[in-house]
């Protein structure tokens, strides 16, 4: 518990640097602290996969943060500027992005990410998908004004296209759920040139969802497709909010995953870019294709009542009521829009 509330703390203590950090070191300081603080949740369980996942990911993110300090010293170098929002060198431009884009997971710097999300528990995972992306994003966000199109653009729609199409023929709903993160992560980078407010919009909905479907996925204790089949049986009310919440990360149009969507095309057209706007919502089908799988599984199939099946249900724990409100939240939130166009 010592270590634990040691490893919680110097996370949020990381973030915080990095989010109110205005030079580049203490932001590079804030990922590091990050980066060592979660290496110990992911190699909590001594199982020879998470100890793998943990060096995986201590090798990227420390390649990642080394051309980050590059990048920032090369700019430092051309224009004498320390400042985070002062990114001016083309080159540098390039590296961060580059670097931004390994510790996210974006394609093409994508290997790493379901590996890792593969070798740690269900809420170590779901720490990864979300709190660890926030300062990346955030530094994307206070230099988005200086970032270089192409391949910004290219990286997203390639991620979406990856993230929907490896997604495919995966069985284990941790490495299902980091392609869809890689996704999600392809529709954020594409708007964050144009409308960063937008992908910061776009980022949290995705915590939120995220964070309903990996705690309910916790909570029925479910790591692959044929023990989510057996859900039903025990939990129908979770298996249909898991149902509704999956649907709603898809982004179908009555739930609050439709609401970034919707914008992010919508700003898209605005900017004369109607044909990545074409290509992202058909790119989307890919990944619609295996929430509903999930969503099929644990919701429509029914699996013969053998005894090795219902082993893991002799436990019946409570569901929290964290649970309920995030599902909740993740279901019904999109009649909000209107405030938020209109801000």
């Amino acid at each position: 518990p010592q270590a634990k509330l040691i490893c919680t703390i110097s996370l949020l203590l990381g973030t915080t640097i990095t989010l109110s950090s205005n030079h580049w070191v203490l932001a590079w300081t804030g990922l590091e602290i990050n980066t060592l603080a979660i290496l110990p949740l992911i190699a909590k369980s001594h199982h020879p996969r998470s100890i793998e996942a943990a060096t995986k990911y201590f090798l990227t993110q420390a390649a990642a943060s080394a051309l980050i300090l590059f990048s920032s010293m090369t700019n430092a170098w051309h224009t004498g500027q320390w400042d985070i929002t002062q990114l001016t060198c083309p080159t540098s431009c390039l590296i961060l992005t580059t670097a931004i884009a390994m510790k996210l997971g974006l394609v093409p710097f994508h290997f790493w990410f379901p590996e890792v999300l593969q070798g740690c528990s269900l809420t170590t995972g779901l720490l990864l998908s979300t709190a660890m992306k926030l300062p990346p994003i955030t530094l994307f966000y206070m230099t988005s004004q200086s970032l270089n199109h192409a391949p910004m653009v290219t990286m997203a729609i390639l991620s979406a296209a990856l993230g929907g199409w490896m997604g495919l023929n995966q069985t284990q709903t941790r490495k299902i759920l980091a392609f869809s993160s890689i996704s999600h992560l392809g529709w954020m980078s594409i708007i964050l040139i144009y409308n960063p407010k937008l992908a910061m919009l776009n980022f949290y909905l995705y915590v939120l969802i995220t964070a309903a479907v990996f705690l309910t996925l916790n909570s029925i204790k479910t790591l692959n497709l044929s023990t989510l089949m057996t859900t039903w049986a025990k939990t129908p009310a979770l298996s249909a909010m898991l149902m509704l919440t999956l649907l709603s990360l898809a982004g179908l149009p009555p739930l609050t995953g439709f609401l970034p969507k919707w914008l992010i095309i919508q700003e898209l057209t605005k900017q004369d870019m109607a044909s990545a706007a074409v290509i992202m919502a058909l790119l989307s089908l890919l990944s619609l294709f295996f929430y509903l799988r999930l969503a099929y599984c644990a919701t429509i199939t029914l699996p013969p009542h053998t005894t090795n099946h219902m082993k893991q249900w002799r436990t019946n724990k409570p569901v929290s009521p964290l649970v309920a409100t995030l599902v909740t939240m993740s279901i019904i939130l999109l009649p909000i829009s209107p405030t938020i166009l209109t801000t």
